[in-house]
């Protein structure tokens, strides 16, 4: 399926939550595009909602997944739909919108009616264990963990209004809480289907007192990589399987120039679509990381790449590395 040349209309459906939100002003100054927008009393007229889906050339659903169900059964099979909810990212009808997954994903994406925009916290993961599955560094069998940390945008709304409410002693209390400690996260079976690996990885996610932001990290013994493999060339590994992508960096071995007085910021690639790889360790031991922005490469900015992908325009526009 191939774009229609000249400006190309957009429904976003759900543009009044977080990532919605982030989209419609990322999106507002395009020359391209035409955004359609809903009259917000009718934001969950199902009528309304299927005239603009079925008239849009693109829809974007920012939405809880059952309503996100919803709305594709709502657009009737007309136009094309970018889904950022969970709803539909493990499902075989539709493209998985990660451009950097494989070589053939840009063209998939470009090609596909229907694409899942990628979870936030997958996105560092896959990206870190793919290449070393695929080159046989670590077992498609090798259980593995996920230690994470996320601004509080990652909540969305309801959490955002409640973090910015919190008084000083809150904030203190709430600094940094673990959480999804029944180990289900929504999040991992995208985590093990699009890595490669065959185990579900132990998820162990955190949000902060910070707006937006995002560590990924995965610790690795020696003894559990199916070859011999050192920090550094993981590290050249990493760095030739995403040599001349846009949008990722990937650090030399021990990532000094990421790091501040031997510190990682979670928030340093906030405002870009830019995700940073790194590998630190030794011979023993290593911790894989990704440090990228929730709310840009994680989500919005993520949805506007592969928008670009979807309607022929340059995959960078709109977007800072």
């Amino acid at each position: 399926m191939h774009p229609v040349p000249g400006v190309t209309s957009v429904f976003i459906d759900g543009e009044a939550g977080t990532t919605g939100l982030e989209i419609a002003e990322r999106l507002a100054s395009r020359t391209d595009l035409t955004l359609l927008r809903i009259d917000p009393a009718a934001r969950k007229d199902p009528a309304a909602r299927r005239r603009l889906l079925e008239s849009a050339d693109v829809a974007i659903l920012c939405l809880p997944d059952e309503a996100a169900i919803e709305a594709v059964q709502l657009a009737g099979g007309r136009g094309r739909i970018l889904d950022a909810s969970t709803a539909h990212r493990t499902d075989a009808a539709w493209v998985y919108g990660l451009p950097e997954l494989a070589r053939d994903q840009r063209a998939r994406i470009a090609e596909a009616r229907l694409v899942a925009n990628p979870g936030c916290y997958p996105q560092g993961f896959i990206l870190l264990v793919r290449p070393l599955i695929e080159a046989g560094i670590l077992s498609a069998d090798q259980p593995l963990a996920v230690h994470a940390l996320s601004g509080y945008s990652g909540g969305g709304r309801g959490m955002i209004e409640t973090y910015r409410g919190f008084d000083a002693t809150t904030r203190e209390l709430c600094n940094t809480r673990p959480y999804a400690l029944g180990l289900r996260h929504k999040h991992v079976p995208e985590m093990r289907l699009y890595s490669g690996t065959r185990q579900a990885p132990l998820f162990a996610p955190s949000v902060g007192y910070f707006m937006q932001g995002m560590l990924v990290q995965i610790p690795l013994f020696a003894s559990q990589l199916a070859r011999r493999a050192t920090p550094s060339e993981v590290s050249e590994l990493l760095a030739a399987r995403y040599a001349g992508e846009p949008f990722v960096k990937v650090f030399p071995t021990g990532a000094d120039a990421a790091l501040e007085s031997g510190f990682l910021r979670p928030t340093a690639c906030n405002g870009t679509n830019r995700l940073e790889l790194m590998v630190f360790g030794h011979d023993e031991q290593m911790l894989l990381v990704a440090r990228y922005d929730n709310l840009g490469k994680g989500a919005s900015g993520a949805a506007i790449q592969n928008l670009n992908l979807m309607i022929g325009a340059d995959e960078k526009t709109g977007l800072e590395a």
